[in-house]
């Protein structure tokens, strides 16, 4: 018995516990049967395989194993951390190699003994019992060396695969891959210790155990990094067909390599590479897809501004739109990069409104059905709807092609209104065919109908405000303002504006705008008969010319007057005679304080020609007359307030011509003066022109004061009444027209306000007067 157990150790040297490379390889020339004859009539023939079998077990979880984990140990450089990887792997390929060999004798052993054999040899048993043996032993840290072996050939690969230029630094001649000299570069030599590493690790098994999850996470930060790189801030291009091309050559060529044993070649690949590698590559690209999709919505308010020069990004987003489901996070992005960085009173209203033109072309060219813009651009509506200063901003825009904002560019596109209204009755008319918007359904996107939504830009722009009276009525009293400050009017332009105006509100609303156009033709054609008399223009002592407006058209001017000397009320009066004489039944009413005047001032041997306001020429006209006056008969001459005289005497302050002696008396400059200031001439024509006309606040208010009335009789004699009702009979007895009409909002701030000067009293959901 003791020289069959000898014999047996030289197969099997694992049963003395020695490494199994001290095997003899005998098996092909050894005689197993009298080993075998003796060891079953002892009947420990099964006791003898299984022993075999628990001191590999024990060989391998109490020394091969601990000797392969004792060397994931980081070392400062990454050579040395790549090569230190390889050797363990290297040596635990050698540890395994022998124990497959005593795994195929102990086969061959158990044939020879008549053990029949089952669907798993030994050799596969021994691998489940490796693999679990390794992976229980796994330390906390051992994706650290395996991060850096992979990281370091990662960025050999690329260098060698065309990316040369980012590796080599030619200026130090040193490969930044293998971190050696160019002339001594160890590239090769890394993938191809690289190549064999993997393959040992296939042929274990264990590859995807223990580098599965670092090669994923690798190649995810790879992929962050150079999209990430590559594309930000450069939306002028589109960009997936060189990513998904990097992809291809720079990672997936890479992890080929892994898993097909250093071959880019397929064909003779087993199938489970093959999947394994799809995987990869339908995995990678939804990644590579995410990231890049982030990075544009990361951006996309910068996107908004650029467009359409970054349309290239926009088409990109809508193809990884169609693949991942990224709209929720969209929504919220552009919402909160639009309210961080467009809505906030540092903001012009100006440039608000060019953001939110653009970003209706942005988003429309992202989503033609027009959902996502409709849910993303309702706050900056909202927050224009509360400036001021929007409908002026918007009407400017409208009518001056070097406006702040491309509308003027959309109001020549002759796209009309009626169009718009059209399409959205095409709901109710082809109810049989209707769809709902293509929207996903979240708890931060409201479903926003399709009826009624605005069918392009410049109907967007005014449904801020859901009506088109008001910016018609804006738009005429910028036009009054334009038409009444220009020296020389030139009607093509406005004309034009004008004809593409009516193509978007209609004619009706518009025709009071077309009568102004016309009163200025008029007023040329009728001072030219006035000027060609020569009786009058003998008499004349100064030229004059006149605007001569329809007042009911116009917008109203403010109600301020002035007393004009009795030499311009003179001239002034013949004026309106010979205008008489010219019309018939018609007369004139001047407005004092509008216009412009052309004087001429000689003083102290100095010739001063201005254009200036009537206002400012009337003061200068009564220091020609008298040197000193005090502000209070100044005031009382001119009939002006002595607040409103005070600031347009600046004006001649400016010029050197006057100055205040002591408080409240101003005298006429005597001896050296400055010269002309032309800037602050400007300014204060600027001024003047600003304060010529009511604003639009102030007409309305005024016509708001015009239902107070008939809200106050409804109030008195039905005693109380809800918003509702009182909106109602408004509507039915008090509107006079377009310009009097309100909605049912307007008319409860308009209430509220009234609630809080205590003229009303809310209480009960109605409104009543208060008692005495």
């Amino acid at each position: 018995m003791d020289e069959t157990y000898l014999k047996l150790c030289q197969i099997f040297p694992v049963l003395e516990g020695n490494s199994p490379s001290n095997a003899q390889d005998t098996i092909t020339t050894f005689n197993y049967d009298p080993i075998i004859t003796e060891l079953k009539s002892l009947d420990i023939f099964d006791v003898i395989i299984e022993q075999i079998r628990l001191d590999c077990e024990k060989l391998l979880r109490h020394q091969t194993i601990p000797r392969f984990w004792s060397n994931f140990v980081l070392e400062k450089s990454s050579e040395q951390n790549f090569i230190k990887f390889e050797s363990a792997v290297h040596q635990l390929y050698k540890d395994y190699v022998e124990f497959v060999e005593v795994m195929r004798r102990l086969e061959q052993f158990k044939i020879s003994g008549g053990v029949p054999t089952g669907p798993q040899n030994e050799k596969c048993g021994f691998d489940i019992t490796f693999k679990c043996t390794l992976l229980s032993q796994l330390p906390v840290d051992f994706e650290k060396l395996v991060d850096e072996f992979y990281k370091k050939s990662f960025w050999v690969f690329a260098g060698l695969a065309g990316d040369q230029d980012e590796e080599l630094d030619e200026s130090l001649s040193f490969c930044k891959a293998c971190e050696m000299p160019s002339n001594s570069c160890k590239c090769t030599e890394l993938v191809a210790a690289f190549n064999e590493t993997n393959s040992r690790l296939l042929e274990m098994g264990i590859l995807d155990r223990i580098a599965g999850y670092t090669l994923t996470t690798l190649i995810q930060e790879q992929i962050d990094k150079h999209v990430k790189d590559f594309c930000t801030g450069r939306y002028d291009e589109s960009h997936i067909s060189s990513l998904e091309n990097w992809l291809n050559t720079a990672v997936l060529d890479w992890l080929t390599k892994i898993y097909n044993n250093g071959s880019l070649d397929m064909a003779n690949a087993e199938m489970k590479t093959k999947d394994a590698i799809n995987n990869f590559q339908l995995k990678l690209n939804y990644h590579l897809y995410e990231v890049y999709a982030n990075i544009i919505i990361e951006q996309f308010f910068n996107i908004i501004i650029e467009f359409p020069d970054s349309q290239a990004a926009i088409d990109d987003l809508k193809v990884c739109l169609d693949k991942l489901d990224l709209r929720v996070h969209l929504i919220k992005t552009i919402k909160n990069s639009l309210e961080t960085r467009l809505l906030h009173p540092g903001v012009d209203t100006a440039d608000i409104l060019t953001g939110y033109v653009a970003a209706i072309k942005t988003l429309k060219h992202l989503d033609k059905t027009g959902t996502l813009l409709q849910t993303v651009i309702e706050p900056v509506k909202e927050y224009l709807r509360n400036r001021q200063d929007t409908v002026r901003c918007v009407v400017a825009g409208l009518i001056d092609d070097d406006g702040p904002t491309d509308l003027a560019d959309e109001l020549a596109k002759s796209e009309t209104m009626k169009g718009e209204e059209t399409s959205s009755s095409d709901d109710m008319t082809n109810w049989e065919k209707w769809k709902p918007d293509d929207i996903e359904s979240e708890n931060t996107i409201q479903q926003v109908g399709g009826k009624n939504r605005p069918s392009d830009i410049i109907s967007m722009v005014v449904d801020i405000y859901g009506s088109k009276e008001l910016f018609v009525i804006e738009y005429r009293n910028l036009l009054a303002e334009r038409l009444l400050s220009q020296l020389e009017f030139n009607p093509e332009k406005e004309i034009r504006n004008l004809e593409l105006l009516k193509l978007r509100f209609g004619e009706v609303l518009l025709h009071c705008c077309e009568v102004m156009l016309k009163d200025i033709t008029d007023s040329k054609r009728i001072n030219a008969h006035i000027q060609s008399d020569p009786i009058f223009k003998n008499e004349n002592q100064f030229d004059i010319s006149a605007l001569i407006l329809s007042s009911q058209f116009w917008p109203a001017f403010k109600k301020d007057t002035m007393e004009l000397p009795p030499a311009i009320k003179e001239q002034f009066d013949r004026y309106t005679k010979q205008y008489e004489g010219y019309k018939g039944n018609r007369t004139l009413c001047w407005t004092p304080l509008n216009g412009k005047v052309n004087i001429e001032i000689e003083h102290e041997g100095k010739t001063l020609d201005l254009h200036v306001t009537p206002a400012q020429a009337t003061i200068i006209l009564h220091f020609e007359s008298q040197r000193e006056w005090t502000l209070e008969k100044l005031s009382s001459t001119m009939n002006v307030p002595p607040s409103i005289l005070r600031k347009r005497i600046v004006f001649w302050q400016s010029q050197g011509l006057i100055r205040e002696s002591r408080d409240g008396v101003f005298i006429l400059v005597e001896g050296e003066s400055n010269s002309e200031s032309s800037h602050t001439h400007d300014i204060c024509e600027d001024d003047e022109a600003e304060s010529a006309m009511a604003s639009a606040s102030d007409q309305r208010e005024e016509e708001l004061q015009v239902f107070w009335s008939y809200i106050v009789g409804m109030l008195t004699n039905l005693d109380s009444l809800p918003l509702e009702r009182i909106h109602q009979m408004l509507k039915m007895f008090a509107s006079q027209g377009p310009g009097f009409e309100f909605s049912q909002e307007e008319l409860k701030n308009f209430l509220q306000r009234k609630v809080r000067e205590h003229k009303l009293v809310y209480a009960g959901a109605v409104y009543q007067l208060p008692k005495p």
